[in-house]
């Protein structure tokens, strides 16, 4: 069968290869479940390894099998698998169990090893190929009503993580109520953070680069929220009076030190979502933020990935989301290419204008 893969470390290696299609018994005990793909999205991980910026293959093999946003169909399973059946469809997870305590519960997003697993990224082939097989634990199940748009699932996972995690430390404060959010970024999860704190009931502001009105813009208006551009408006201007909860999803370290200074309010919880690979230095007003976050009880953490609980919350974003506002999902996914074969095209498209979701429809369900 056919699939994508790269070889880690040689920069734009990605071609399409033949592999042999897995079965169920790969998984043992009878728990095997293979799942036939039907789309796979794209992000700018799939660009950077490409580029051969990061990526390592599974142990003993020279290729990577590159994607790690699904979305497929349950083909068969094992005679031992009881939460899934044929005709499922399903979203994987990406981190796999490592070694660590935290791998041992199940949270491998949250590994302290230093070698960690992950589809398509870190010794675990991906999902471009046209099957692949998995234990039922690492299996999403989604409602068939959501088959359209669950390919933005996985996304919407890592957004999950960290406002979760945001809430759960803000327990330290025994009666927060948020209010205020803020969005730094508008691109795919930065607007999927907005639909999620929406859905909470905050009023939200995100902040985008490009002036509007365009696309981008248009979807976070769409959902009651307000769109700000930073070549209109710095954050300082913007602020008024702070926010009790950012999101920070840029891919601009420099942003977080404006962010950190000028957008939280006392109290408040900064999200940082970005993999930021770069060399960039800046000069900050050290003490003003240092005095600011001791004086204002304020909180700022890092998010990667995202485990069970995470994609089942995005279900249900998702579902809430389809019966408030009707299409608003589906107008995110901008960019489908055809056929694994076109797999550069849809590497080509990444970051074009226009494009938030760029994604290879692989199969039919």
């Amino acid at each position: 069968m056919k699939a994508i893969a790269v070889l880690p470390g040689r920069a734009d290696s990605a071609r399409l290869t033949e592999i042999a299609k897995p079965s169920v018994t790969d998984i043992p005990a009878g728990r095997g479940v293979l799942v036939r793909v039907l789309r796979v999205g794209l992000d700018g991980t799939d660009k950077e390894i490409n580029a051969a910026e990061y990526g390592t293959a599974p142990p003993g093999e020279d290729m990577l099998i590159t994607g790690h946003e699904s979305l497929g169909i349950v083909a068969e399973t094992g005679p031992a698998v009881t939460e899934l059946a044929p005709g499922d469809y399903v979203v994987a997870r990406v981190r796999r169990a490592g070694t660590s305590l935290y791998d041992l519960i199940d949270t491998p997003d949250m590994t302290t090893d230093d070698d960690y697993f992950e589809h398509g990224i870190s010794r675990v082939h991906g999902f471009l190929t046209e099957y692949y097989v998995e234990e039922p634990r690492y299996l999403i199940r989604v409602p068939r009503q959501l088959a359209h748009v669950a390919v933005l699932l996985e996304p919407t996972s890592v957004a999950e993580k960290g406002i979760l995690q945001a809430y759960d430390i803000q327990r330290r404060l025994k009666v927060w109520q948020p209010r205020r959010a803020a969005v730094l970024g508008a691109g795919t999860i930065g607007l999927l953070a907005t639909m999620i704190l929406r859905n909470r009931g905050l009023a939200v502001t995100t902040f985008g680069l490009d002036e509007p009105p365009y696309l981008n813009s248009d979807l976070v208006e769409a959902l009651g929220a307000s769109y700000v551009s930073t070549k209109q408006h710095s954050l300082h201007e913007a602020a008024d009076g702070g926010y009790d909860l950012v999101f920070e999803a840029t891919g601009y370290a420099p942003i977080v030190f404006d962010a950190m200074h000028s957008l939280l309010a006392k109290n408040g919880v900064l999200i940082l979502s970005s993999v930021t690979g770069g060399t960039r230095r800046v000069e900050v007003p050290a003490d003003a933020i240092n005095l600011d976050f001791v004086l204002g009880n304020k909180v700022m953490f890092g998010t990667v990935n995202a485990n069970r609980e995470h994609f089942e919350a995005g279900v249900r974003d998702l579902a809430l989301t389809e019966a408030q506002y009707p299409g608003w999902l589906s107008r995110l996914l901008t960019h489908p290419v055809h056929g694994l074969d076109h797999y550069p095209e849809a590497l080509g498209a990444l970051g074009t204008p226009g494009a938030i979701k760029v994604y290879l429809e692989i199969a039919a369900a």
